[in-house]
């Protein structure tokens, strides 16, 4: 879930990766399918008390459609192509999305023929993912857990962790509970790979704030430093272009080096080897370095 590159327009763009209108309104007409599914999922749900503010239904349910809009879901072909590429994965390659939200990489991964366990805190998250993958005609198991405790007996060729869905816990020590669970969960020799924002990202793409406009709401954005650049602070306005209603969520990511990291896989986490790169491209992670992705090898 990454809101703060989200906001500076990172991600790839619709038009790196496939022609423009047929993207434009496949990707439209999946992510309006994934709306009417979640809506269903979102209005029959009961919980609404949680502890941490991304456990909390009501958070998804109101950004929900600003996180996923339309060209999240046109970047998922080629995030999904190039996962394959990357660890080498085909037909009945057994896959683990590690916070798979509604299923936009899971339902690409699935569509290429790999074996796709998702696993989510967010029930009505999952069922609109379960939901989208009826839609494409293939299926995905699909796991209610936290992954800070997530434990399963089953070890898969690979394990994602995307769109900065990492550092959002109240302690480093669970964070790091996150990265070792989906470590247990790979087979010898089998990949994790872990993109997200990184300190070195955010001080790159850095800003005080924007607004835009994004299903139906405009959206405004103000961001300030924690520390030395030890978190991110976010503050996100919705506010609804129909009737004027206003919602308002602040949060903290926080923030590691890519080295950081890739130190915590190598001596916390069992894997031997782990390289960064500054895109799914293996382009370098320097200077020109769109996000952080880290592919690392048990």
């Amino acid at each position: 879930m990454n809101l703060f590159c989200d906001t500076l327009s990172v991600s790839i763009s619709q038009e790196e990766i496939m022609p423009e209108k047929s993207i434009k309104k496949d990707a439209t007409d999946k992510r309006d399918a994934w709306e009417k599914n979640r809506q269903t999922v979102f209005s029959s749900s009961s919980k609404t008390q949680n502890h941490e503010w991304f456990e909390a239904e009501a958070f998804w349910q109101n950004f929900g459609p600003v996180i996923f809009d339309s060209k999240r879901w046109a970047e998922a072909p080629a995030v999904a192509e190039d996962i394959c590429n990357i660890a080498g994965l085909g037909k009945e390659s057994t896959i683990l999305d590690a916070g798979c939200g509604p299923g936009r990489i899971s339902v690409e991964l699935a569509m290429r023929g790999l074996d796709v366990t998702g696993v989510d805190l967010i029930q009505p998250e999952l069922d609109a993912a379960a939901e989208s993958a009826a839609d494409e005609g293939v299926s995905l198991h699909l796991i209610q857990a936290d992954l800070r405790t997530f434990a399963t007996d089953r070890k898969f060729d690979a394990a994602i962790n995307l769109y900065t869905s990492f550092g959002y816990c109240e302690s480093i020590k669970e964070d790091l509970s996150i990265l070792e669970h989906i470590a247990a969960a790979v087979k010898d020799n089998g990949w994790f790979i872990l993109e997200c924002t990184s300190r070195e990202i955010a001080v790159k793409y850095f800003t005080e704030g924007e607004w835009f406009e994004r299903a139906g709401k405009t959206v405004l954005t103000q961001f300030a430093v924690d520390g030395a650049w030890e978190g991110l602070r976010s503050k996100w306005i919705l506010i609804d272009n129909s009737d004027g209603s206003r919602i308002e969520h602040e949060f903290v990511q926080r923030l590691y080096s890519a080295v950081e990291l890739k130190r915590i896989l190598l001596a916390a986490c069992g894997f031997k080897t782990a390289e960064v790169y500054g895109d799914f491209d293996f382009s370098p992670y320097n200077q020109n370095a769109r996000t952080m992705v880290i592919v690392a090898r048990k």
